[in-house]
């Protein structure tokens, strides 16, 4: 199987934590269980001045075949806030990427009502950790349904069911999810709350596919959260020029942030406009023109780069114009003897071996997820155990990527198309599914230093989804001075609480 190269960065985003191999087999003699399983707890948490009291709810849930069969128990963790008898809240359905990532990250690091305070641009330190009520918990503007995708977590096949065919690919994995929220919706009887879902990463595909799968299903929603996206993996191909294209303003506003932009302008938003400009100018025609560019524009263009990346013009000519995210790294401060972060390029460390043929894992090469993992990991499971009173013999899995990953099917059938697609564009599926839904919003949150997923890339494949002007109304973006996880710095994450409250505001009708 042949992946993009921008998969292959979503791919090793996925080594956040711990490496799974073989040794995280040993749990498979433990098998999922057909009986749903539940434990809970009463808190209260307060945001400001107001007390949102609520429960605390960890279990399972069994999802079926279209014939009855359990084909697999998926592990959720959610947080109810009380509500008068008859009077419906909203309700949003969060999950993590990877693909082979749980969603406790987004849960602890980000909007659960308990979290991590976070430390970025630095690594934070060993235990113990400070776990704490989360004022930027949306817990005041909806309930929380935080689901593990089936192998990762405490998510897993039913004995009998091989997880690769049946889960591990783009329009399996879709499917399992529409179950599993459908499931939760019938057995918690939520049919007529607003409903909502909210996917980071490579859960941002998932969203966008789900939209639809569920609106097929007579699920409408009212709204969707994407947050470090990628919809359209054909971008990072080769021979494509979308991808460097997408690639250019992250790195500009990377090297302005380290000090290595030309003349360099104090306002970050206003040269990043700039930057846009020439990427989808100038630098676009350029690209477009591959081996028959003329030498002198080569090295125009090559001169401007320079001056926006802090790059050697005698690298880009070399490279034919073409920034390669993992060569950006190493190059922009290798003279310090420094690599920046892949998921955060405001973090540094000292570099190691680069070899751009291979890829790397970002929990050893990586300053950005390096010093995260463990904090938001080790609060995560103490919760479930001392507060929620969950318990499982299963290995928590909180990344399986290098089991998942090799076996992951790209095909993805989008709408319109009479056979799959071998690069999956789940924009197609979300336009589609905002036709149908003519009411649902979108709100998509991007990390300005985030390499694995650019801004400007999101950006580019939005502005391709053919919408027509009211609808494409209906999309609103958000930018923040942060990186691919953008909760885990404490001030965008209090800028996004902000935004996000006005998006609920927005998106359920009063």
């Amino acid at each position: 199987m042949k992946l993009s190269r921008r998969f292959k960065a979503l791919l090793v985003a996925s080594s956040l934590a711990v490496s799974c191999g073989n040794a995280a087999r040993a749990d498979e003699a433990v098998v999922a269980d057909a009986a749903e399983r539940q434990s809970s707890a009463r808190e209260v948490l307060r945001i400001g001045k107001s007390a949102v009291p609520y429960r605390a709810e960890a279990g399972t849930l069994t999802i079926r075949d279209d014939e009855g069969k359990p084909t697999a128990s998926m592990f959720y963790v959610a947080y109810l806030a009380d509500r008068k008898p008859g009077s419906e809240r909203p309700l949003t359905f969060l999950f993590n990427g990877g693909p082979g990532s749980a969603s406790l990250w987004l849960n602890v690091g980000g909007f659960g009502p308990w979290h991590v305070p976070g430390n970025a641009p630095h690594a934070m330190p060993a235990a113990p950790y400070r776990f704490e009520p989360n004022q930027a918990s949306i817990l005041d503007k909806t309930d929380l349904v935080f689901i593990d995708a089936v192998g990762t977590g405490y998510s897993r096949a039913m004995p009998g069911i091989d997880p690769a065919k049946s889960f591990w690919g783009v329009d399996q994995d879709v499917d399992s999810f529409a179950r599993a929220i459908t499931r939760y919706i019938a057995v918690n009887e939520r049919w007529n709350a607003p409903k909502f879902l909210f996917g980071e990463s490579y859960g941002t595909t998932r969203a966008a596919a789900l939209a639809l799968r569920l609106h097929n299903q007579g699920i409408d929603l009212n709204g969707v959260v994407l947050l470090s996206t990628i919809l359209n993996f054909s971008d990072g191909l080769s021979g494509r020029d979308e991808g460097p294209i997408g690639l250019l303003p992250t790195c500009a506003a990377i090297a302005w942030y380290h000090g290595r932009v030309a003349d360099r302008p104090e306002q970050l938003s206003a040269f990043l406009d700039e930057v846009r400009a020439f990427a989808i100018g100038p630098y676009a025609r350029a690209l477009a023109k591959g081996d028959r560019i003329a030498p002198d524009e080569e090295q125009a263009v090559a001169a401007q780069l320079a001056r926006y990346t802090g790059l050697p013009v005698s690298y880009l000519v070399q490279s034919h114009l073409r920034i390669d995210m993992e060569r950006f790294r190493s190059e922009l401060l290798r003279d310090k003897g420094l690599i920046t972060g892949r998921f955060d390029g405001r973090f540094i460390g000292a570099a190691s071996r680069i070899d751009e043929s291979v890829a790397v894992d970002p929990a050893t090469n990586d300053p950005a997820t390096a010093g995260v993992s463990s904090a938001l990991l080790t609060t995560y499971r103490d919760y479930l155990s001392h507060k929620v009173g969950f318990h499982s013999d299963l290995q928590y899995r909180a990344l399986y990527n290098s089991v998942i990953e090799p076996a992951w099917d790209m095909h993805h059938r989008a709408p319109g198309y009479g056979h799959p697609l071998s690069s999956p564009n789940t924009a197609l599926d979300l336009a589609s599914a905002m036709r149908a839904n003519p009411t649902m919003k979108v709100f998509v949150m991007n990390g300005l230093f985030d390499l694995a997923t650019p801004f400007f890339g999101t950006e580019y494949d939005f502005a391709h989804m053919q919408l027509a002007a009211g609808l494409r109304d209906n999309v609103r973006f958000g930018y923040y001075e942060t990186g691919h996880m953008a909760y885990v710095d404490a001030s965008a994450l209090s800028a996004m609480k902000r935004d996000l409250d006005g998006f609920y505001a927005g998106a359920v009708r009063p």
